[in-house]
């Protein structure tokens, strides 16, 4: 069954399924290990492991086999996904994680059955990953719950009365207020998503080829000029009539401040200091509140 010597110097015997501190025997192939034997072997690595130091050679010896001689568990659990056969080996992963997991808190002076420990970890990791993984936007988990909520009352409802039920309807059949069954359809939508680069059902049937990125809108930075020129204007009606000469003459007419002192009749310097103070006080004014 894959069982020889001990890790250690000296022969395994039956003491090691009596005694606490006997040697553990080496599993060279836990796979192959039968079935009735993998669960003594499993009882008694578990004893041993909860005896050993953790970091030890022999601890990690123990942690290791325990892992593989219980791998059948995970593959029991994720029978009840098999739907999802797409994610075969990720369920086998997860699963695996959910083992390992179990070993690490699993009290054996608890007497518990250790597959009825185990089954519940490994099936909860799986449970895990699908409600991390399979929502294309991440909601509450109490969202996601309501979701499969909302779909089976959805579902008998439409059944019995013909016609897809009201807001009002399904609050009552799901005992909740119909706030929560609102936000319960507005986190569904989360569940998956459509490429923005998808054509429009309207466009589909018009060979348009416009698609919904084209209909989504976008922030026009001309409004923001137009806020800008609102709030400046005032400011420059309080501003002297040569100052604003000047800021036209530079702004408006690109004039250069040497152009702008000859018709002036004013230094560049001077022009520039002019033209530095009402810009100055423009700034100021615009940042205020």
């Amino acid at each position: 069954m894959g069982v020889t010597t001990a890790p250690t110097a000296g022969a395994t015997d039956d003491r090691a399924d009596t005694a606490g501190n006997a040697e553990l025997p080496l599993i060279t192939d836990p796979q192959a290990v039968a079935p009735r034997d993998a669960r003594r072997m499993t009882q008694l690595f578990l004893q041993r492991l909860d005896e050993l130091e953790e970091g030890t050679a022999e601890y990690q010896y123990a942690r290791n086999t325990l892992i593989e001689l219980c791998l059948p568990l995970v593959g029991f659990a994720a029978k009840r996904f098999h739907q999802r056969e797409d994610q075969h080996e990720d369920i086998r992963q997860v699963g695996t994680i959910g083992l390992i997991k179990a070993i690490d808190r699993f009290e054996v002076n608890r007497n518990v059955e250790f597959t009825s420990f185990a089954i519940p970890y490994i099936t909860g990791e799986v449970k895990r990953f699908f409600r991390d993984t399979t929502w294309a936007v991440h909601v509450p988990r109490r969202l996601q719950e309501q979701r499969i909520a909302l779909a089976r009352a959805t579902d008998q409802l439409e059944a019995r009365l013909g016609r897809s039920p009201s807001t009002g309807e399904l609050a009552e059949a799901m005992e909740m207020t119909a706030e929560e069954v609102s936000e319960a359809q507005i986190a569904a939508n989360g569940y998956s998503t459509h490429s923005l680069d998808l054509s429009t059902q309207e466009d589909a049937d018009t060979d348009e080829g416009s698609t919904l990125l084209g209909r989504v809108g976008h922030c026009d930075p001309e409004l923001e000029k137009i806020e800008d020129l609102n709030s400046l204007k005032p400011l420059l009606a309080e501003l002297e009539d040569r100052d604003r000469r000047i800021l036209e003459m530079h702004f408006g007419e690109e004039l250069t401040q040497q152009q702008i002192g000859e018709r002036l009749g004013l230094s560049q310097m001077h022009i520039s200091r002019l033209l530095r103070k009402c810009l100055d006080g423009l700034r100021t004014g615009m940042t205020q509140d």
